[in-house]
């Protein structure tokens, strides 16, 4: 593949998810990134500050469209029905791209740093979620508390999706948890 090939940044994803699933995350370098991908170490930065990053590009994106579902979601929903519109939404992405996911995660989970700035993202979607609860009218603690439910119930239900054998998709598993969500609360009336 030339340098001039459209797509350079989904070729450095691409080569470096296969790195280091391949070599271990701190066994590669960027150099064998850009070189698996046919680009240069400079292309690589024009797109990623560093090598973590190819892993957590996709943050933005994630953020954008789940807090563009809450804002989308019907007038008279509840913050917590806006924040499952929003989880529905990533659910069904996360699905289509489940094995890319899955290969993802399994770099995240062997990589005590990679651990860390997940969680960092999750912190930051959970912020966004909630301004845009509060975009909504929803004051706080509601926006806080719905936002910050929101990513316990993906995070839960994601954990359950990538230990299963492809059996259930993410979106039943997020419906799923976040009805049992709303078991608990509501019997602590």
């Amino acid at each position: 593949m030339g340098r001039w090939e459209p797509n350079a940044r989904g070729r450095l994803e691409q080569a470096a998810l296969e790195l280091y699933v391949e070599r271990g995350y701190a066994q590669t370098t960027v150099a064998e990134i850009a070189a698996r991908a046919g680009l240069t170490e400079r292309t690589f930065f024009r797109h990623f500050a560093d090598k973590r990053e190819v892993l957590f590009g996709g943050a933005g994106t994630l953020q954008e469209l789940m807090t563009g579902a809450v804002a989308d979601a019907p007038e008279p929903a509840s913050p917590i029905d806006a924040v499952a519109a929003a989880l529905q939404t990533a659910g069904a992405m996360f699905q289509e791209r489940r094995e890319a996911v899955l290969r993802r995660q399994s770099v995240i989970a062997a990589n005590p740093e990679l651990q860390e700035r997940e969680l960092i993202k999750l912190a930051t979607l959970g912020s966004a979620l909630a301004e845009a609860l509060r975009r909504r009218g929803v004051t706080d603690p509601a926006a806080s508390l719905a936002a910050e439910s929101g990513v316990a119930v993906l995070r839960i239900a994601f954990e359950q999706w990538i230990g299963d054998t492809g059996q259930a998709e993410l979106p039943q598993l997020m419906r799923a948890s976040l009805e049992e969500l709303r078991a608990l609360t509501s019997a602590l009336r």
